[in-house]
């Protein structure tokens, strides 16, 4: 516990060393906690380095902005899907998202359709977010200061933490294998459709490696597609349970979406992605709930390969260093109020615009050649969600058994990934159109 830990707290600093030097301040620290809880699989974890760079590079390949338009289908049906669960059960709102969001990174990287909110995979990957989020967290675990812990039996009095770390760790090793062998398995047997690991496993057919590298390669394959899983399914999660929560205390918000939605998409269809641009106060919604509680309070860490200087400071190699994306989305000289969830700080001149005020995406999907390669997927996933759920029902207070409105309070879990701490409310159709308009769509889309 002796490294040299450096809290960047303006935007300026952060974008000046991480962003414009991230030569040198791309690392990861490896903590023993990131090998035990099993997130030394994940590309945001790994060291900064060749085998880093190979993962990247074919992360890239499949998430880059041409690439994610061949997925938007499955993320309008998915997006679909989900109006009809809330339908059904708008209690459950926060189990159904979790369902959305993975179902569709399974189908998208797998071809493996989840079958409910309840299914197998659903469950590993929120195990292994889980040790991703508290089970990297520096100071909770005492082994982290002292590693010969590691080797305590779990029976011992104060070694229960390895019964925990050994149960992340065997989800995101099941999270890592099994989804692809089904793949290889289809494969095998000439069935199944396109996919993201189908193509990236042929590809490697097709290019005659073996021994070594082709072992390599097809772990990649594995990480890739796990961290893609693990990662994209989590951040985009948070972030609309922020907006739910936004709707909830702020009506006039919700009922300034509702009437773009309203005069843009009309009452006979669901929004759609050739909606995107002509719906500037969603897309305005979506950036402010990641300004408001930032789904990533202090930043994925950083790390300095070499001994540097900044701003007269000595730095030593290995120093880590912490972005305070808080700090930066609560800065009260650019963002006046920042605890009010405001959408107009980003519309200029009645249109959508991140240009002439922070982004809040900037600090969301991380800097310099730490930039999150799935950004474009997620922000895809949160419009399309984000868009047909405001434009068939209401979301308000959650009421107590006297039908009185519940007063929630906006905060954070603790954590590296954090969460709206309460974020209860209610949620009703706005019409019987509307409740007929999510029937008629379920029925195009043949999902029952």
């Amino acid at each position: 516990m002796s490294d040299s830990i450096v809290v960047l707290g303006s935007a300026s600093v952060i974008m000046e060393y991480l962003d414009k030097c991230s030569a040198n301040t791309s690392d990861r620290k490896q903590s023993i906690l990131i090998e035990l809880s099993g997130s030394d699989l994940n590309l945001g974890f790994m060291p900064y380095g060749n085998w880093w760079r190979r993962h990247r590079r074919a992360f890239w390949q499949y998430f880059r902005p041409q690439a994610v338009m061949n997925y938007r289908p499955v993320q309008k049906t998915m997006s679909t899907r989900y109006l009809g669960k809330l339908l059904r059960d708008p209690s459950r709102f926060k189990r159904y998202m979790r369902y959305t969001f993975s179902a569709t990174l399974m189908k998208v990287l797998y071809d493996i359709e989840v079958a409910d909110e309840n299914d197998e995979y659903i469950i590993k990957v929120e195990q292994a977010v889980q040790g991703a989020a508290e089970g990297t967290l520096p100071g909770r675990f005492l082994v982290e200061v002292f590693p010969f812990l590691r080797h305590v039996p779990e029976w011992v009095p104060g070694a229960g933490f390895q019964e925990r770390f050994a149960a992340w760790r065997a989800a995101a090793s099941e999270l890592k294998n099994a989804p692809v062998a089904r793949v290889k398995d289809s494969m095998e047997r000439q069935e199944g459709a396109p996919c993201i690991v189908r193509e990236m496993l042929s590809k490697i057919v097709r290019s005659g490696v073996e021994g070594p590298t082709l072992v390599e390669e097809e772990e990649i394959v594995k990480d890739v597609a796990a961290v893609a899983f693990e990662a994209g399914s989590d951040t985009t999660l948070s972030t609309l349970q922020s907006v739910f929560l936004a709707m909830a205390l702020y009506p006039n918000v919700l009922k300034h979406a509702h009437d773009e939605l309203d005069t843009v998409v009309g009452p006979t269809r669901l929004p759609d992605f050739s909606d995107k641009d002509s719906l500037p106060y969603i897309n305005a919604i979506i950036r402010e709930a990641s300004r408001w509680l930032p789904v990533i309070p202090l930043g994925v860490p950083h790390c300095t390969t070499e001994d540097d200087e900044l701003h007269g400071y000595f730095i030593p190699k290995g120093t880590i260093l912490m972005p305070n994306v808080w700090a930066c989305m609560h800065d009260r000289e650019v963002y006046p109020d920042p605890e009010v969830f405001r959408p107009e700080r980003f519309i200029r001149d009645g249109k959508f615009d991140v240009t002439t005020v922070r982004d809040p995406f900037q600090f969301t999907f991380g800097y310099g050649r730490r930039i999150c390669p799935g950004r474009y997927f997620a922000e895809s996933s949160l419009f399309i969600n984000v868009a047909t759920v405001l434009h068939v029902f209401d979301i308000g207070l959650p009421v107590d058994e006297a039908g009185l409105p519940i007063k929630i309070v906006p905060d954070l879990t603790d954590g590296l990934l954090a969460y709206p701490q309460d974020c209860r409310c209610t949620i009703k159709p706005r019409s019987p159109e509307g409740v007929q308009l999510i029937l008629k769509s379920l029925q195009a889309e043949q999902i029952k």
